[in-house]
């Protein structure tokens, strides 16, 4: 499993891992019932704290993205990427929202946004 971390981004090492892991998810890199590497496995391969990597995959257990079978291992779980997609989807709703508003503070009226939005999206 190839992860890459970013030591001088903002967004904390644990998100990161999550983000990566679901992407890997998504693009079909990860399958259901695939196991994940332990977490000592992974914080030695990526140099950070195994705490940090617990905490990644609590995260993603919690989400049901995985589920962790004590003393076996953590596996990619069924029904996930329908909870991703929905998932993806709030946080673009999220973002565009935040464009929307950004441009409203500049001045751009809505009909500039939405041709703005209209370009972006043939272009």
């Amino acid at each position: 499993m190839k992860i890459i971390i970013n030591h001088s981004l903002m967004t904390p090492i644990y998100e990161q891992v999550v983000d990566q892991i679901k992407t890997m998810i998504r693009k079909g890199e990860l399958k259901e019932n695939d196991q994940l590497p332990s977490v000592r496995t992974l914080s030695k391969e990526l140099k950070i704290s195994a705490l940090t990597v617990k905490k990644a995959y609590d995260n993603l257990e919690e989400e049901g993205f995985v589920v962790t079978v004590h003393g076996k291992g953590t596996y990619v779980s069924a029904n996930n990427r329908e909870l991703l997609l929905e998932e993806q989807k709030k946080e673009i709703e999220a973002d565009l929202e935040m464009a929307i508003q950004k441009g409203r503070r500049c001045g751009i009226s809505d009909e500039e946004l939405k041709s703005l939005f209209e370009m972006i999206l043939e272009g």
